[in-house]
């Protein structure tokens, strides 16, 4: 695949994406038509998941058929070109009144996430990262906090029903213990939007799917985030934990968290 080819799926998708966001600010804003059930304890879905990612498999089909594509709700298989959605990442958020939501959607080449792309409508934000190009935020490019000192810093932790409780608990209080200002914010995605931008320091989770994390790690590394290798093993199909900081915290970061040469689910 050319550069060229490159350039066509990223200018492309991101106006598909920016469509794809008013559809779902639509749903939004019409608390009566989102048809919340729920998936599993504290897994919430609404009739704007499937509307958004139908919409998104529906135009990408017919624009590059040649790419596979995988959705949070669709599922699908990976090829050497495929996209990776999350039609909305922060759904309890969604359901819930609350603007801390995204759209995400990354494109995985051989393996390497190239493309990342993120709107949240609610909140007026569209980032895009390209492998080797940078990261942007409506347009004005971005980059990590650079903070070093972690009695200074924020870090979002993202909970998993997938890991024990006692775990999630515990990598809280080492975060504490180590001086660090700690949150959660309910979107994965833009919990790895936000290390880019520097509103955070660090975003980590013991378990995360590879839809949460597909466009923001490509965000997050090109703003100057470490990122670790969450595409390593089986990461697209089962998932990884990951680890995304301003880089002169990794080593801490690492420590607490337990992520890092020390998978947290080994």
């Amino acid at each position: 695949m050319t550069p060229a080819d490159l350039d066509l799926r990223q200018y492309a998708v991101q106006g598909l994406v920016q469509q794809a966001g008013f559809l779902a600010l639509d749903y939004f804003n019409k608390s009566e038509s989102l048809g919340v059930t729920m998936k599993g304890a504290q897994d919430w879905l609404t009739v704007a998941d499937g509307a958004v990612e139908d919409f998104l498999r529906q135009r990408l089909a017919v624009m590059f058929p040649q790419d596979a594509i995988i959705g949070e709700e669709g599922g699908g298989e990976a090829s050497d070109a495929v996209w990776i959605i999350d039609p909305i990442d922060g759904t309890s958020n969604f359901a819930r009144g609350d603007r801390n939501w995204c759209i995400s959607i990354g494109f995985l080449l051989n393996g390497v996430p190239e493309i990342g792309i993120l709107s949240a409508p609610a909140l007026g934000e569209i980032y895009v990262g390209r492998k080797g190009r940078g990261a942007t935020l409506n347009g004005e490019a971005i980059k990590v906090s650079g903070q070093t000192d972690i009695k200074r810093a924020y870090v979002e932790l993202g909970w998993s029903t997938r890991i024990p409780a006692e775990r999630y608990v515990a990598m809280i209080g080492r975060g504490y213990a180590a001086g660090a200002s700690v949150k959660r914010g309910g979107s994965g995605a833009l919990g790895l939007a936000h290390v880019a931008n520097g509103r955070t320091e660090a975003y980590a989770e013991l378990h995360i799917n590879a839809w949460d994390v597909a466009a923001g790690v490509v965000i997050a590394a090109e703003a100057g985030a470490y990122v670790s290798d969450f595409f390593s093993g089986d990461g697209i199909a089962k998932g990884n934990p990951i680890l995304c900081c301003t880089p002169g915290l990794r080593r801490e970061l690492e420590q607490v968290t337990q992520i890092g040469s020390q998978q947290a689910n080994d």
